[in-house]
């Protein structure tokens, strides 16, 4: 019996975000269009980096995205994070995309990216993060 690799690669990260791909998220042929699953993918990066800040968190860049299969509606989303790196301000985050298909395959994964967030305060400037949970 052959493994397929899609059955060897597991999230790496927290689950950050899931959620149904709907009928907004669709583009002209039907599949969920790249866009969407971007903005999610950067939504996800969004929630662990204020959980990390301890507050306001503001998207600096979005690194470079690739689609491994397409994407179907009603396809249940997962976004896990990673933070890679972490900055006096900053965050450099990895966020992995897996899909689970509405018709019981097994979860694969759809794309990943890197993200950088920085903490922000009430009025938009650059602020500290605050320590690391476990930090001295």
């Amino acid at each position: 019996m052959k493994i397929e690799d899609d059955q060897l690669l597991q999230p790496e990260g927290e689950l950050s975000l899931q959620l149904p791909a709907g009928p907004e998220a669709v583009n002209i042929f039907g599949d969920v269009y790249g866009g969407w699953v971007s903005a999610q993918a950067v939504l996800a990066c969004e929630i662990r980096a204020g959980q990390e800040a301890k507050g306001r968190v503001a998207t600096v860049s979005v690194g470079r995205m690739s689609f491994m299969s397409p994407v179907m509606q009603g396809t249940i989303l997962g976004f896990y994070t990673q933070v890679l790196e972490r900055g006096h301000s900053s965050l450099r985050i990895a966020v992995e995309c897996w899909g689970q298909c509405p018709d019981g395959r097994e979860p694969r994964k759809v794309t990943a990216c890197e993200c950088v967030q920085v903490a922000i305060d009430a009025d938009g400037h650059i602020r500290r993060l605050p320590p690391a949970a476990g930090s001295i």
